[in-house]
């Protein structure tokens, strides 16, 4: 079935977790567009528009109403879906947990590394004949990262500038003993959604990076999370991170200097 390619060009992504569901910060009335990829249909419609004169997509990764929990995400229509339209740059803001006393709800986490825990996903889009074994070592774009943390400061942000993010498969949240036990891995923070997200765009050469919004303290410092509670800190930051993302947009640079769009080059056998 096809589909129609908006009428503007759209280089970078915004795909927005739990909290960012409307892309309330465009300069116009943006363009709703339905994407039909192999892997399904994705979360939702991808709207594009201009920040600041820059083209835009923007996708509700859990939907609109928020009606996709974490194992249920198409991961794989989604990425295949902005890679479609043109896109190069995917900036994502996602909810997490802190597995440290430093890291504190209401903080941002821009993270450099992760520790995979999920169990039922989708990870790839290379299942054969052809094989790719990408590497992942560096798993964010350092171009991506650096820019971030450093308009985070500009606006007064607590931004930490490194982290490691441990994926769960939810959507429970973790029990005691888990929680102990990512603490003893050296993980900062905790979440249900960077897998496989963050391998496809690798896979489909895009930059990635991830705007981490903590929102509690997971279940080490004695209180269980609750979901109201996670909604409650949740709304306090979904409103900073709008606000980041409208003046990070426009200092994106056209022209990538990273190798995220060459992650191919050694990967396929």
């Amino acid at each position: 079935m096809g589909w129609v390619k908006p009428k503007k060009e759209a280089k970078i992504a915004i795909i927005g977790g739990s909290g960012l569901y409307d892309p309330t910060f465009f300069d116009e009335t943006p363009e709703e567009v339905k994407v039909y990829t192999p892997y399904g249909l994705p979360s939702g419609f991808i709207t594009v528009g201009t920040i600041q004169g820059k083209g835009v997509a923007f996708l509700a990764r859990h939907g609109r109403k928020h009606v996709l929990p974490p194992h249920r995400i198409n991961f794989r229509a989604n990425i295949w879906a902005l890679k479609e339209l043109g896109v190069e740059r995917v900036i994502t803001v996602s909810a997490v947990g802190s597995l440290r006393e430093d890291y504190k709800p209401g903080d941002f986490v821009c993270p450099d590394q992760f520790i995979d825990m999920t169990k039922t996903r989708q990870y790839t889009f290379f299942e054969g004949p052809t094989v790719a074994h990408i590497s992942m070592a560096d798993p964010f774009c350092p171009e991506l990262r650096e820019l971030i943390v450093k308009v985070a400061k500009e606006l007064n942000l607590k931004m930490h500038e490194k982290g490691t993010y441990i994926c769960i498969e939810g959507p429970r949240f973790s029990t005691r003993a888990e929680s102990m036990l990512w603490r003893s891995w050296g993980c900062d923070i905790i979440g249900m959604t960077l897998v496989p997200e963050v391998n496809l765009a690798r896979e489909a050469q895009m930059c990635y990076a991830t705007i981490a919004m903590i929102t509690d303290y997971d279940v080490w410092a004695e209180r269980p999370v609750t979901a109201e509670e996670v909604v409650k800190v949740m709304k306090e930051n979904v409103e900073k991170a709008k606000k980041l993302l409208y003046e990070l947009i426009p200092k994106v640079p056209l022209k990538r200097k990273c190798d995220c769009g060459r992650s191919l080059e050694t990967a396929l056998l």
